[in-house]
């Protein structure tokens, strides 16, 4: 063989050794990251079953300093919860001590304070599990069970960015209007045998009270986070108008999308893919109302978005999250993880299987972007560092 002939077939061979090498390594991490993947899942089904109990044995810490401690900037709560029993138990039994009319909004709720001084806020129950709301997806009050059942999805999807919840019955004559202020006093009446209260919101009337089944009422609490970490409000990118007949920007404009990379703090950081997990997250409980969402004040787009009140590219971790809870995994995980829940059963049978179509619904429309664009252009490896953790 001619030295030539050597030389480019050397050449050949070099440029082989190197594609390969890149091919595998390139699928060794992908590869790796999905095993990580499922052993997270297989950690997150093995704890998803949390029983309320009244003790913290191995802390002298109480449960609200706990809760506290969890909150950083891309987490409410750590992947590792076993002290998760004993705060959502003092969340559903801890005398209360304040009520008052809830924070600004729409939507009837209270704040109270427990002992110990936590806040938390109270949605009462306004429908029966089964209630079908008719019209528009955002009509209707706001469901006490789904804030429970949010909580808890928000466990099974790995996200850990909702406020801890938990359902629980309060006494409105005997923990509740010795307790509150004036201004929450004033609200409540007398509908037949039942003690009502109508409270403060925007959308809040002494016409439309909530009662209780005597004096005992049904809700859920959501735990107030720590005052250390104040909330800043932004205007979520694809909500709606609010106005008759006026599109939104994106309803129309082919080229929103491109805009909303451009800017900040969409145009780096973790923001972005945030707004995409959220979308499904709220597709799957049927929320279509995120008109505004919070984040920590002071930022710089580098916390998470926070699932409160509760496109383009998808992560990689929360696609095969997803594939995991497929074939009813998610109605079962959904049943477990609310069972020890005081207000269990949670959710009816055609709420579960609603959660279980819309699943289906993403995992489809996933599927047909990466079918159109590839892979690569749709899924993005969401496990480098980040600079602000």
């Amino acid at each position: 063989m001619k030295l030539k002939q050597r030389v480019v077939l050397l050449a050949i061979l070099l440029v082989i050794f190197i594609f390969t090498k890149v091919f595998l390594i390139d699928n060794l991490d992908t590869s790796a990251a999905n095993r990580e993947d499922q052993r997270a899942f297989h950690r997150m089904m093995a704890g998803l079953r949390v029983e309320l109990v009244p003790k913290l044995d191995h802390t002298l810490q109480s449960p609200w300093e706990i809760a506290a401690q969890w909150v950083v900037p891309r987490e409410v709560y750590p992947e590792e919860t076993p002290e998760l029993g004993a705060i959502m138990h003092a969340m559903a039994t801890k005398k209360i001590i304040k009520a008052d009319v809830g924070y600004k909004g729409t939507q009837l709720k209270a704040l109270l304070i427990l002992e110990g001084g936590q806040k938390v806020v109270f949605k009462p129950k306004r429908y029966n599990r089964d209630y079908v709301v008719e019209g528009e997806p955002y009509a209707g009050y706001d469901r006490h069970n789904a804030e429970v059942a949010a909580f808890h999805l928000d466990r099974i999807l790995g996200f850990r960015r909702a406020p801890l919840v938990v359902g629980r019955f309060v006494n409105l004559r005997t923990e509740i209007k010795p307790v509150a202020t004036e201004q929450l006093l004033s609200t409540f009446l007398t509908v037949g045998n039942n003690t009502c209260f109508y409270g403060k919101c925007y959308y809040c009337r002494e016409t439309e009270p909530a009662c209780a089944d005597g004096d005992t009422m049904e809700g859920s609490v959501t735990l107030w986070l720590p005052d250390v970490w104040p909330l800043q409000k932004h205007r979520h990118p694809w909500g709606r108008t609010y106005r008759e007949g006026k599109l939104a920007r994106w309803e129309y404009d082919e080229s929103y999308c491109d805009a909303v990379k451009k800017t900040s703090p969409y145009d780096s950081g973790p923001r972005l893919l945030d707004i995409i997990d959220t979308a499904v997250f709220d597709y799957l409980i049927g929320n279509a109302d995120r008109h505004h969402y919070e984040s920590f004040q002071d930022d710089e787009g580098a916390s998470m978005l926070i699932l409160l009140d509760n496109a383009k590219s998808i992560r990689v971790s929360t696609w095969n999250r997803l594939n995991y809870l497929k074939n009813g995994v998610l109605k079962s995980a959904l049943q477990s993880a609310t069972a020890h829940d005081p207000i269990s059963p949670v959710l009816s049978e055609p709420h579960l299987d609603a959660a279980e179509q819309r699943l289906l619904s993403v995992l489809a429309t996933v599927k047909q972007c990466t079918d159109q664009f590839g892979p690569d252009a749709v899924l993005v490896e969401d496990r480098m560092p980040l600079s602000h953790l």
